[in-house]
């Protein structure tokens, strides 16, 4: 059974930076693919990107060049790393596991089949 934390979620101005953690136990790395969801109220979940077992990473245009996704892999903990954030960045962050051994793993959230219980971003302007 694979269990994801989230946590380093916060307040910040608009243009500053975060990074949230993800700590994963029960994955294997080789087997899984791990990605970075949102959810704003009212909306359904929309994914921001993924890493797969050979670190190769995986983002939706809205947040490529801003956004960057790391795994640790002594810690077994996943980052994301946020800068030059926007107002519409605001957002409930879950991390998400599933089993997936190919490359370019696709962020679509219907796929992933564990999460984590978010930790909220929120970006002032």
């Amino acid at each position: 059974q694979v269990q994801l934390v989230e946590s380093g979620g916060d307040s910040v101005q608009a243009g500053g930076s975060l990074r949230l953690s993800c700590a994963v136990s029960g994955y294997d790395r080789n087997r899984h693919c791990m990605g970075w969801f949102r959810q704003v109220p009212g909306k359904e979940r929309e994914g921001v990107g993924t890493i797969d077992g050979w670190r190769d990473t995986k983002y939706v245009d809205s947040v490529r060049g801003r956004f960057t996704i790391s795994r640790d892999r002594d810690k077994s903990i996943i980052y994301l790393q946020m800068n030059s954030l926007k107002p519409e960045d605001s957002a409930m962050y879950y991390c998400a596991a599933r089993v997936y051994s190919g490359l370019n793993c696709p962020p679509t959230a219907a796929d992933f089949t564990y999460w984590g219980q978010g930790t909220q971003v929120t970006v002032s302007s």
